[in-house]
């Protein structure tokens, strides 16, 4: 039976959702996606909208009531009202996977009970709470918001005592908490799929470079060592196991300076460090989404390409239309979101840079430095 596609978001993660799912006439008959942004990404690629807040209760259950399967491309939706409806869809990954996700301390706490290696941290209520977590944690240390922050928004680093009074007045919430800094030599991230039968798959892992603490650079493969590797996608395979929920899921990880493994946050989506995928791997990440929430069996997650994909992020310097950016390399992939307006450091579009025969991670991002001017927004006027 081909079923209706509910989506929370429409961005370029459900722009890129869409698009797979209209690969999938058998199986997907319909996309309709929750967005407050008129003519969203997916909106522009052949999805319906509704026009809301992600969090908007009127709007998710009119989502379920005209979907079979809801899904999300960002972890901002309401998990109660989305647990309220499943009555009317089925929700994939679970409201309470959402849940448990959703809240940084929650997701941290739930991965430390499970054994599964993490960060040291605490829970913030108050500077006394910070101040007894800095002299435990000692100098840096990072303070986040617990809910409703990513690429690097919410998080704020403790340099010293100075500090302190400053960084807790930085946020309005005071529903934070304290993660002991970690000296780690790599930022690194496993893609990994488990469908609604518990089958479980994980793509090789990825190294991942980030600028002003948004993704600017993923290598895939990760140039690391085959034992760091299998212990990073070991560790992704049991985080999976133990949540339960169905989906695509990026596991965001350190590579310490003595080589352990540590989960620094899971996304319950598909992930940009998985972009790659469209042109890396024998099934892209969307698909293998859809796959998962399907109940189908799972794509192959060979790496068929060594590839690195580079993010193209707005301008710092202004606000505005923009020139349109025209790439013509060889075997250099351009990915742009269909996104009007350019804002500071907002994620316009990427490329990704294929392997040739014979070419290496080395080879390709010697060609990334040329290519980074041809890729630069600049104002249309």
């Amino acid at each position: 039976m081909r079923k209706i596609l509910g989506i929370i978001g429409g961005g370029q993660l459900g722009m890129m959702m869409t698009e797979a799912a209209k690969k999938m006439p058998e199986h997907i008959k319909k996309i309709i996606v929750l967005d407050p942004t008129e003519n969203c990404p997916a909106f522009k690629v052949g999805a319906e909208q509704i026009i809301a807040d992600f969090k908007d209760e009127k709007s998710i259950q009119e989502l379920a009531e005209k979907s079979d399967i809801i899904t999300y491309e960002i972890e901002s939706g309401n998990s109660d009202v989305l647990k309220s409806v499943e009555d009317k869809a089925e929700i994939n990954p679970s409201p309470e996977t959402l849940k448990t996700i959703q809240d940084k301390f929650l997701q941290k706490t739930f991965l430390y009970e499970n054994k599964i290696p993490v960060t040291e941290f605490i829970q913030i209520t108050s500077i006394e709470d910070l101040q007894y977590g800095l002299t435990k944690f000692g100098y840096p240390a990072l303070l986040k918001v617990r809910r409703d922050a990513y690429d690097g928004r919410g998080n704020l680093k403790i340099n010293s005592s100075e500090d302190v009074q400053k960084a807790f007045n930085h946020f309005k919430v005071k529903n934070l908490m304290l993660e002991k800094f970690v000296q780690f030599k790599m930022e690194v991230s496993v893609i990994a799929a488990r469908n609604t039968k518990g089958q479980i798959k994980t793509y090789p892992l990825v190294e991942n470079i980030h600028e002003n603490n948004i993704l600017r650079e993923t290598i895939a493969p990760a140039r690391v060592t085959k034992e760091i590797s299998n212990k990073a996608e070991k560790i992704a395979q049991t985080t999976m196991t133990v949540l339960k929920g169905a989906g695509v899921f990026g596991i965001e990880m350190f590579v310490s300076a003595d080589d352990e493994i540590l989960i620094n946050e899971i996304a319950p989506r598909v992930h940009n460090s998985g972009h790659h995928t469209l042109q890396s791997s024998e099934t892209t990440q969307f698909e293998q989404h859809l796959r998962a929430i399907l109940g189908l069996e799972l794509g192959s997650v060979k790496l068929i390409h060594p590839t690195v994909m580079f993010n193209v992020l707005g301008s710092k310097d202004f606000e505005g239309e923009y020139k349109p950016i025209k790439i013509s390399e060889q075997n250099v992939y351009l990915k742009m979101y269909g996104k009007k307006i350019s804002k500071p450091l907002r994620k316009l579009g990427h490329i990704n840079l294929v392997a040739e025969k014979g070419e290496s991670i080395k080879d390709l991002l010697k060609k990334l430095v040329l290519l980074k001017d041809k890729v630069r927004i600049t104002a249309l006027n």
